[in-house]
């Protein structure tokens, strides 16, 4: 990506809005918008948008998890699998193999 082509000003894009539209969904590459000659925006296209989001959600799912490991909330996975299979089955007796407190959003 060169940002040289990709930097524009905001009296450009009022200019060729509709063209910019285009060229960001085709190229898939966002466009800076400057304002007296700072940069105050980018323009970028839906799926690259839904992709940076995925991708923010997923590394914040990940941060978390790293956070709980680190402070030790963790299970062992033969505890965890079969608190899957009692749940999976619909058993109703807790103390059937079930963990001694229940996984978030599990139960």
């Amino acid at each position: 990506m060169r940002f040289s082509t990709q930097i524009k000003p905001i009296s450009y894009v009022k200019a060729h809005a509709a063209e910019l539209l285009d060229r960001i969904t085709e190229e898939r590459e966002p466009i800076i918008i400057t304002q007296n000659g700072e940069a105050r925006a980018v323009l970028v296209d839906v799926h690259s948008y839904d992709e940076s989001q995925e991708t923010l959600t997923m590394l914040q799912i990940l941060l978390k998890g790293e956070q709980e490991i680190n402070a030790g909330k963790t299970y062992p996975l033969s505890e965890v699998i079969a608190e899957i299979r009692n749940l999976r089955s619909g058993a109703k007796d807790a103390g059937n193999g079930a963990l001694k407190e229940p996984i978030n959003g599990m139960k």
